[in-house]
Formats: C-alpha cells, sequence, structure tokens
C-alpha cells in the first residue's frame, strides 16, 4: 500500500473471522481471485499430468513443479518494488492479461498435438513470472481493503479462499483431463481471467497524489533490500518458511508420481488427491481460530510440521486408494496452518511503505525453498525411489520442526503507522533532493552511570535507523566531555532522508521517547545535517 493511497475506516473490528467478507471491495476481489485461482489449478493438473504422459522421469516431473516456482523465487523482490511504486490495479491488471496469453498458447499446442516437455517447462515457467509479478502485490493490497483490526482474519481468508479453489480447481480440472482433454482444461483457465480482470476493473481504487518524494525503482529495491537485511523479525520467518517449505515440498513434487506409481491411480485420482489437500486446507482455515485459541504460533507451526512429516511417511507405505484422501486432507490442513502462520506474521511485522518489497523477500525465500526442495527431492527419487525419498523427507519435517521451534516467532504486535513526530529539517537554503549522501548526528548528553543502558536502547534504534533508509550508523563519545554521545547514520540522498521522516513509526517514536528519559536534565538532544559537498552518491 503506497503512503498516499486512502486508509479503511479505523473502525473496530467485528464479525470476527469473516468480517472482511462485509466490505464490498474485499468481497469482490476475494470472490474473483477465488474463481481464477480455480482455474490455474485447473491449469495445473493438467500439465502436471501432461508431463507424465510426456516423460516417465522424476526429474522432468520434478522440473515442471520447480519451472512455476522458480520465477517467484528470482523475480518476486523486483515485483515487489513494483508493487510499491506503481498503480497496483492496473498492474495487475495488465499481468492477469499476460497470464492469459500463456494459457491461450498451452490450450494450442495441447489441441494441436504439438506439446513437448520442454514446451511444457518453458511455458510453466512464463506462468511462473505472471505469478511472481502479481504474487506481492495481491498480498500488499490487504490492508487498503480492511482495517488493521481485520487483517489476521482477511490474510486467513485470502488463504481459505485459495484453498477453496485448490479443493474445487484440481478435482475439476482432473474430470475435465479425463474427460476432454488438456485442451479444454486449459481454456477454462482462460475464461477464469476475464473474471479477474473484470472484478479489478470494477474496483475504484483511488489514485495515489503525485509526490516529489515518490521512489523510482532503482533507489526503492535499494530500500527495500535494506529493510529485509535489517529487520530480525523478518528474519526469525524467512527461517522457519525455509526449514518448513524445503522438505514439505517433497509431497508437491513427487504427488503425481506418487498417484501412478505408488498407489496406481490415473489422471482423475490424481485430482482428486490435490482436491482432497485443498479440502482439507478449508476445514484447517476454518480450524484455525479455535486453535489459535489453544496455540500460539510457533505451536501451530510445529504441530504443522509434525502432520506433515507423519502424512509423507504415510505416503511411502503406498497405503490403498481409499487411505490416501484422508492423508492428504490431513496434510492440507497442516499445510494451511503453517502457511498461514507465517504470512500473517509477514504482514504484521511490515510497515506500510515497504509492504510489498518486503513480502516479495518472503515469497522469494517460501519459492526459492519449494522449488529448491522440488528439484532436490526429484532427483534424490530417481535415484533412491519414491517411498525411501517420502520417508526422509518426513522424518526431516518432524525433526526440523521440533528445531525451530526453539527460534520464536515475532508477536507482530507493534504500532508500525507512521508517527510524523520528527521536526522538519532546518535548511538556509533549499536543498536539491539528489544531493547525497546525508550525514546525520544527534548529539545526546548522558550520565556515566546511565551510558550502558542508554547504549542498549540506542543499538535497538539503530535496527530502526538501517530499516528506514541508513546504510551506515555508528556511536562515538567525545573525549573531551564524558557526558556527550554522539550518534551517526549515513542516508544516500536528501530525498531519501524525508523518506526517512515519514518511514518513522510510533514504535520507533517509542524507543526514542526512551533516549530522551536519560537525557541530563536541562538538555535536550541536539540533530544536525551535514550534505556532501562534491554531490552525487554511487551505489
Amino acid at each position: 500500500m503506497s503512503d498516499t493511497a486512502p486508509s479503511p475506516s479505523p473502525r473496530p473490528a467485528s464479525g470476527g473471522s469473516f468480517a472482511p467478507l462485509r466490505r464490498p471491495v474485499f468481497a469482490v476481489l476475494w470472490g474473483a481471485t477465488v474463481l481464477g485461482n480455480t482455474g490455474t489449478f485447473m491449469r495445473d493438473v493438467a500439465s502436471a499430468w501432461l508431463v507424465t504422459d510426456l516423460s516417465a522421469s522424476p526429474a522432468a516431473v520434478a522440473a515442471v513443479q520447480a519451472a512455476g516456482m522458480l520465477p517467484i523465487f528470482l523475480l518476486a523482490i523486483p515485483a515487489g518494488v513494483l508493487s510499491d511504486i506503481l498503480d497496483r490495479r492496473r498492474f495487475l491488471m495488465v499481468v492477469q492479461l499476460l497470464l492469459a496469453m500463456v494459457s491461450l498458447s498451452l490450450l494450442l499446442l495441447a489441441a494441436s498435438g504439438l506439446m513437448s516437455v520442454s514446451a511444457l517447462i518453458g511455458l510453466t515457467f512464463l506462468g511462473g513470472i505472471g505469478a511472481a509479478l502479481v504474487a506481492p502485490t495481491w498480498q500488499s493490497i490487504v490492508p487498503e481493503l480492511v482495517p488493521r483490526g481485520e487483517l489476521k482474519s482477511a490474510v486467513a481468508l485470502n488463504s481459505l479462499g485459495i484453498n477453496i479453489a485448490r479443493s474445487i480447481g484440481p478435482a475439476t480440472g482432473g474430470l475435465l483431463l479425463a474427460a476432454f482433454g488438456a485442451a479444454v482444461t486449459y481454456g477454462v483457465d482462460v475464461a477464469s481471467y476475464v473474471v479477474v480482470i473484470a472484478a479489478l476493473a470494477w474496483w475504484k481504487r483511488a489514485p495515489a497524489a503525485e509526490d516529489a518524494l515518490d521512489e523510482r525503482f532503482a533507489g526503492a529495491f535499494r530500500a527495500g533490500l535494506r529493510y529485509a537485511r535489517s529487520s530480525r523479525e523478518l528474519h526469525v520467518v524467512l527461517l522457519r518458511a525455509v526449514v518448513f517449505f524445503a522438505f514439505a515440498s517433497s509431497i508437491w513434487a513427487l504427488l503425481p508420481l506418487v498417484t501412478r506409481d505408488l498407489l496406481r491411480g490415473d489422471a482423475a485420482f490424481y485430482g482428486l488427491l490435490l482436491g482432497s489437500v485443498g479440502m482439507g486446507a478449508i476445514l484447517g482455515a476454518l480450524a484455525l481460530p479455535k486453535l489459535r485459541d489453544r496455540l500460539d504460533s510457533d505451536g501451530l507451526m510445529l504441530a504443522a510440521a509434525i502432520v506433515s512429516g507423519v502424512a509423507a511417511g504415510a505416503l511411502a507405505l503406498a497405503p490403498p486408494r481409499w487411505a490416501a484422501v484422508p492423508i492428504l486432507i490431513a496434510m492440507g490442513g497442516a499445510w494451511i496452518i503453517a502457511l498461514t502462520t507465517l504470512n500473517a506474521t509477514a504482514q504484521s511485522i511490515l510497515p506500510n511503505w515497504v509492504r510489498g518489497r518486503a513480502l516479495a523477500v518472503y515469497l522469494t525465500v517460501f519459492n526459492g525453498a519449494m522449488a529448491g526442495g522440488s528439484l532436490a527431492w526429484g532427483l534424490i527419487a530417481q535415484q533412491i525411489g519414491l517411498a525411501t525419498t517420502l520417508t526422509i523427507s518426513g522424518a526431516g519435517l518432524v525433526l526440523t520442526g521440533f528445531l525451530a521451534h526453539r527460534v520464536r516467532l515475532p508477536k507482530g504486535e507493534a504500532d508500525l503507522a507512521p508517527s510524523n513526530h520528527w521536526p522538519e529539517p532546518m535548511m538556509a537554503t533549499p536543498v536539491e533532493g539528489d544531493r547525497g549522501p546525508v550525514l546525520i548526528q544527534v548529539e545526546y548528553h548522558v550520565s556515566p552511570d546511565d551510558r550502558i543502558a542508554f547504549l542498549a536502547a540506542l543499538r535497538r534504534l539503530s535496527l530502526a535507523r538501517r530499516r528506514d533508509g541508513a546504510y551506515a550508523w555508528g556511536v562515538t563519545e567525545d573525549a573531551a566531555a564524558p557526558t556527550l554521545v554522539v550518534e551517526w547514520f549515513l542516508v544516500e540522498s536528501w530525498a531519501e532522508h524525508l523518506r526517512q521522516h515519514r518511514r518513522t513509526s510510533h514504535a520507533d517514536a517509542d524507543v526514542q521517547k526512551e533516549l530522551l528519559a536519560f537525557q541530563i536534565t536541562g538538555t535536550a538532544p541536539l540533530v544536525r545535517h551535514l550534505i556532501t559537498l562534491n554531490g552525487g552518491h554511487e551505489g
């Protein structure tokens, strides 16, 4: 959400988990994305099954899975930058049109009998590029549609919608594939994009007002990476995502071959199994509010790892086909619990100005773990067999679930709205926005007895300085004046420092109030802005 976009009404949340659906724009976009994702899952089940007809190699099957995820790993961060600096509605409409063209190409190749493994992987990769471009944008618009008090419910509803589609799409796709072939299945996906584009056209998003401090791509890209590098809370979410999804990816990557070789099923049964995952995800999403009353986020992640690991081990035993359905229902419930927990945590720790970029980092890590895991498990299965591979991945899920449980997820309770408490910098003459770098010095007068506690608070503030725009930070003392402590940080340009003023949150302001409490009575911090004379800054 851009800084200038209108915020939803701050009225308190009501109606529990489904309260966001009472907001017309959220409800319409949510319904459209359910239909759109249903078409996408139909396309994916057709592609996943079609490659098993074209090649019996586990590596080829896993390559199609990885081709859809790898672009998100490669492009999510640039896409997140675009979502923060472009009109999100128009951006989504353009990319949806491009995705429709990819599905249309799949339709034509399937209908003409010219489909090959390389063409399927290539078009799946193009579809992944489209998914990479829209994924952070879809997630970034959620805070525009609901108030903060309904954010977690909205995130959970988005996950529920995806898994309603995951339940309906694969099963319907499998039936269409078995009855009419891949071309018809791809055609239904093309039609689903019409619904999504129409819903986006209906949404009258207020355009952001032009601002001299609007970010450009390169600067916004650097700002997003600086934020991600300096946010310890985001690092914890990313670590937990890597640990879980790297192992859980084995089930997704190998499920087509598990269906064909271990369970002796056909395309319709494969669709049924994917639908079972979706049904489990729906049940998991509906049960999640009650589970949150009993377990915190870390407990939910541990439970998801255990259930997913047991599901992988159970599939390795080549159970009867009827038993595979409840196994995958349980896995789907665990999957949505993990995905929603991590996603909601990431949303809750991110300020609006960098939301798209930081969520893109999360999506990069998530899809990198899925793509890398899919390729790795495919290659391992080719060497040691499906059953052994699933057993190893299941045991790894349970073991790493207990180990990762020691790294606690952030609570996400800080007030990240801009505080706007910094006064405007004093200037003798106007300063051009691109001048820099800028050295900011803040002089504090602190009693030597309070030095240790003061420095501890100051170092907590240093993380905020870096997240909001500083690329270097330090603290010094005056050898001639033992009470004088000078904090300094470097920002790449004057315009970026003015943006830093806007980005400072209420939570950061609270830390600054702590620092003021250490000031010797009768003194106040002195702030200096020193701008390089030679102008320009590279990097």
